[in-house]
């Protein structure tokens, strides 16, 4: 199957399910080298005081949590900008959405799952009539019911509001299931939670790139967190990506003409 061919199937599902697994967008190997990665600049965060297990939002320190990656690595930077990425956002969102956040979630043996919740209800308040967030979730290793994959209800995406969630929600959870290499692309409004890694000796990687409305505040405020150094290795449109440009939503809620333009066939009323 064609990359095109595999992008508009992707589509599809997407619209009509909440969600899509894109296989193989990595290379085995090449997912192997940026989990080392990972690991490396977890160390870096750490050194300099930043926490990497955050108890209100997991029981215990075996999930490993990584924030401002984008800042951390080049290669990550990488995949926030990854084509296939932002084509699923941009038949989503359209095109003008923002990259909210981008951070590493590794479930060790012995984590457990964190309060059930979807990302649009994080960023905007119900109810959600329309998808205005998803996730590129970057699978780094092969991701199992039993290493810890996000548990998720199907057809969540449909809830418009938080009593719509139903009493037995834990009960109705399933996992995303992949294969290290593959992204699975999520509607904001399904409601899902971490799982539970009751293996020995595996660790379960995953990456979250978060994309939103370019009118929904960003979860980072990249003018302050991205050294001069690097906006200055941007392009245009990443930069744009990431809310750096001087100018923000202007113009983004309809077509600004003229009053005489918009009404050719109306005079104004003269001003006494």
């Amino acid at each position: 199957m064609s990359t095109e061919s595999q992008n508009t199937e992707a589509r599809e599902h997407f619209k009509k399910h909440g969600w899509v697994r894109i296989p193989s967008l990595l290379s085995k190997g090449r997912a192997d080298e940026i989990l080392q990665k990972l690991w490396m600049v977890k160390e870096k965060a750490e050194a300099r005081g930043e926490e990497s297990h955050l108890p209100f939002l997991d029981p215990n320190p075996s999930n490993v949590r990584i924030f401002y990656l984008m800042e951390l690595d080049k290669v990550f930077r990488d995949l926030i900008f990854h084509p296939t990425a932002l084509d699923m956002a941009a038949t989503v969102l359209g095109d003008g959405f923002i990259i909210s956040n981008f951070t590493a979630n590794i479930a060790r043996p012995g984590s457990q799952s964190m309060a059930l919740h979807s990302d649009q209800s994080l960023v905007f308040e119900e109810p959600w009539k329309k998808v205005q967030a998803m996730n590129v979730i970057w699978c780094l290793t092969d991701v199992t019911k039993e290493n810890g994959a996000t548990l998720y209800i199907p057809g969540s995406n449909k809830i418009v509001t938080r009593d719509e969630l139903p009493e037995n929600a834990p009960e109705l959870l399933v996992p995303f299931e992949a294969k290290a290499g593959d992204i699975i692309a999520m509607d904001g409004r399904v409601w899902h939670t971490s799982g539970a890694n009751v293996t020995k000796d595996e660790d379960r990687a995953l990456l979250f790139g978060y994309y939103t409305s370019a009118h929904i505040r960003q979860q980072v405020n990249w003018t302050a967190k991205l050294p001069k150094d690097i906006q200055d290795t941007l392009s245009p449109k990443e930069k744009t990506l990431l809310g750096l440009d001087p100018v923000a939503n202007l113009g983004l809620a309809g077509d600004l003409k003229y009053l005489s333009q918009q009404y050719p066939n109306h005079k104004v009323k003269s001003s006494a």
